[in-house]
């Protein structure tokens, strides 16, 4: 079945039904091309996990650089420009040496109301399953300064570990949707729900319950984790991460949960039906997409994508 942004009538796509006021964007690997390449080659090379600003008539994008375990991990945060969308100039490299953290993850850029800029940044607490969230704002995103941070997602080193924060200003409110890992059984730390906070300020948050967790027998049931949102009138539209086993952990596919509730969303996914979308290469990772809105009114997705050599790109398409 082709691929459409725009449907005409309720339809099965990928088994999942949608509707023609829904104008879900799911990725089309095959017309993606490459904004970020891994930096090696091989399984465990990563370049990915995007946050994406339309301003000053180009793209701004974070994201995450990543080794395999023992080579170093996630070790850079990358602030980069594009005005076309696709060849980005690096502006600001942070490295993990620079934040006290055993790995970087993905990291989420916010441009804020008063017009400077924001970075939230996921860190590993070394020697543990922990992950806290640090901010950091500066007047531009070539400009922004570690030294001068705070804790804002602080977790629990013994409970459970937060990451990968999605978030948006809207309706005067600061929404969050978080990544939470349960840290009490050793075992079962590759586990992930998102949580949805909100905030008068984005720095001091209030949870307000889960957003999205796994279903039981389902593609997504080890894990969700929230990449993008968007706010449609009284509801919203979300994509996410999911995997179905711990095996899974690293190549999770993509799929799409809406709901009347911030608080509160649903897989569109049929039973049994399986992810949105995911690589055509082995391994399947299909993940952290986010969405780029442009003033002509079209839409740049980006997306950390599995390589036929095992690697991870941060890719891009047009809709």
């Amino acid at each position: 079945m082709a691929y459409s942004a725009t449907f005409s009538s309720d339809i099965v796509y990928n088994s999942y039904m949608i509707s023609s006021e829904h104008n879900i964007l799911i990725p089309r690997p095959g017309d993606a091309v490459i904004a970020i390449a891994p930096p090696g080659a091989g399984s465990g090379y990563w370049a990915g996990g995007p946050s994406a600003v339309v301003a000053d008539e180009g793209v701004y994008l974070a994201y995450r650089l990543r080794r395999p375990v023992g080579s170093g991990r996630g070790y850079a945060v990358a602030l980069a420009f594009a005005r076309d969308g696709v060849n980005f100039e690096t502006i600001a490299l942070i490295g993990k040496n620079e934040m006290d953290t055993e790995s970087l993850e993905r990291p989420e850029l916010v441009r804020l109301p008063d017009g400077r800029w924001r970075l939230y940044l996921s860190c590993a607490t070394t020697g543990t399953r922990h992950w806290r969230v640090e901010v950091t704002d500066a007047a531009h995103p070539a400009d922004f300064d570690v030294r001068r941070r705070e804790v804002v997602l602080p977790g629990d080193v013994r409970k459970r570990a937060v990451k990968d924060p999605v978030i948006q200003h809207s309706g005067g409110l600061w929404h969050m949707w978080a990544t939470i890992h349960p840290l009490a059984d050793p075992l079962e730390t590759d586990q992930m729900t998102t949580e949805y906070a909100t905030s008068p300020d984005g720095l001091d948050w209030t949870w307000q319950g889960t957003a999205l967790c796994g279903r039981p027998g389902e593609w997504d049931a080890r894990g969700t984790r929230v990449t993008a949102v968007r706010f449609e009138g009284q509801s919203v539209t979300a994509y996410y991460d999911g995997r179905a086993s711990a095996a899974e952990n690293y190549e999770e596919r993509t799929g799409v949960a809406r709901g009347g509730d911030p608080a509160a969303l649903i897989a569109t996914s049929a039973p049994g039906a399986g992810p949105a979308v995911s690589s055509p290469y082995q391994g399947g990772g299909l993940r952290y997409v986010e969405l780029a809105d442009l003033p002509d009114g079209r839409t740049r997705l980006y997306y950390e994508m599995t390589q036929p050599d095992g690697s991870h790109a941060l890719v891009t398409e047009l809709r």
